[in-house]
């Protein structure tokens, strides 16, 4: 019943290729900016802009300042930059902090000077910056409610620009009229970059009426002070064609497409074919992984639409509605429950699901494994993997089961990768 270690080590090979492909060590010195007249500072926020801010100090040939926040864990050192680690996924105090830091960076430049923004997923909590009249504890009710939507991440971070003094383009309008570079490593279906942890450099089109309407959709409970501040003008962000904005530049760097082909042609050099199903999958974790769980009955009992033996990539963000309070896991953890359950008894499937920076939710996991048999060593653990579906407590089946996948922060984040192996 158990796992082999064959497959275990085949799936981890793919993912540590899919990671290697966003390495920031890489990626940024093929996008470094030109030199500029006055100064250069760095800004950054992101589970992955400490790496990030690590490598761009190695690359650049010249002085520079500048400020970055991570979250707790993922620091690095740097010698120029200052590290700030704050709260993820919900806000806290020392990402007020590391806000009000960075917009400080950014005053009083002149147009001879640079910014340089390193921006990657996970940077919407850790920039918390509440406008006037409301406050930290206002922006922390919003993450909350967010969470437990259910809602995409493209419409969270539509809300969060609009109850923001930092995102939605504002950190870049604060630098103005120095010119800003955002090197953004994508975790966003679609590698939208003003969507990428709220696109703080980046300015996006959606209005206030369009975060009211996802408030509404989503059903979401928000305080009163957010709801009337959403109603009114002070919550309207820049738009991409302010003039502001006329002289920067955006460079998406890494993406789940680039890891996607790169974990495809891993597979292939181990000598398994690959496909890769989409780059921007969304929806219900859960309901995601029933599909992907029909797909590879389908290939194991009919050998279509792929023939076998054959490795199934996808990528994107899935998102889970809260049902429950207390379970533990995240995305990844809930899609492959999902998963397993779809293919209890079946032979020969094999899967991974994590997340590229290396954390999947609440624990420190990226995610875990699964096969035809893991729910029966569930079941043998006394764990029933239906009831702990429900309960949006996928961690605790995976690790009855000894199946967590645990490869610790990777310094990128480049979205999710599901990889299914049908023998």
């Amino acid at each position: 019943m158990k796992m082999t270690f064959e497959s275990r080590d085949f799936l981890t090979s793919i993912f540590k290729a899919a990671v290697a492909a966003a390495d920031p060590e890489l990626t940024i010195r093929k996008h470094l900016p030109k030199k500029p007249k006055g100064r250069v500072v760095v800004i950054g926020a992101g589970k992955g802009s400490a790496q990030m801010a690590a490598a761009f100090e190695r690359a650049w040939d010249g002085p520079l300042t500048g400020v970055v926040v991570t979250r707790y864990g993922y620091a690095t050192k740097c010698k120029r930059i200052e590290i700030f680690e704050a709260a993820h996924p919900v806000p806290d105090e020392a990402g007020l902090a590391a806000s009000k830091r960075l917009l400080s960076a950014v005053s009083g430049l002149t147009e001879d000077d640079l910014v340089v923004a390193l921006v990657s997923g996970g940077g919407s909590a850790l920039l918390p910056s509440p406008p006037a009249g409301l406050s930290l504890t206002d922006e922390i009710a919003v993450n909350e409610a967010l969470l437990a939507s259910g809602a995409p991440i493209s419409a969270m971070n539509t809300v969060r620009k609009h109850v923001s003094t930092i995102k939605g383009g504002k950190l870049a309008a604060a630098a103005y009229p120095a010119r800003v570079v955002s090197l953004v490593v994508s975790d966003i279906p679609g590698d939208n970059p003003a969507l990428v942890a709220s696109g703080p450099t980046v300015p996006e089109a959606a209005t206030r009426a369009d975060a009211l309407r996802i408030v509404e959709t989503y059903r979401m409970k928000l305080p009163e002070a957010v709801l009337a501040h959403l109603a009114s003008e002070a919550a309207d962000a820049p738009r991409p064609d302010d003039p502001r904005f006329r002289a920067n530049e955006v460079h998406v760097i890494a993406s789940a497409a680039v890891s996607l082909d790169a974990a495809a042609e891993e597979a292939r050099r181990l000598g398994m074919e690959a496909v890769i199903l989409s780059d921007s999958i969304e929806g219900e974790a859960r309901d995601v992984g029933s599909m992907h769980a029909a797909i590879a009955r389908e290939v194991a009992l009919r050998g279509r639409p792929f023939a076998r033996p054959i490795l199934m990539l996808s990528g994107g963000e899935t998102t889970v509605t809260l049902r429950c309070k207390g379970g533990k896991g995240g995305r990844n953890s809930e899609f492959l429950l999902s998963f397993a359950i779809g293919v209890d008894g079946f032979e020969g499937i094999h899967a991974l699901a994590a997340d590229t920076d290396g954390i999947d939710g609440s624990e420190n996991n990226a995610g875990a494994f699964a096969d035809g048999f893991s729910v029966a060593r569930m079941r043998a653990a006394g764990v029933d993997a239906k009831a702990v579906l429900a309960g949006n407590n996928a961690w605790t089946a995976f690790n009855a089961a000894n199946d967590l996948f645990v490869p610790g922060p990777t310094g990128t984040n480049v979205n999710d990768l599901r990889a299914i192996l049908v023998r």
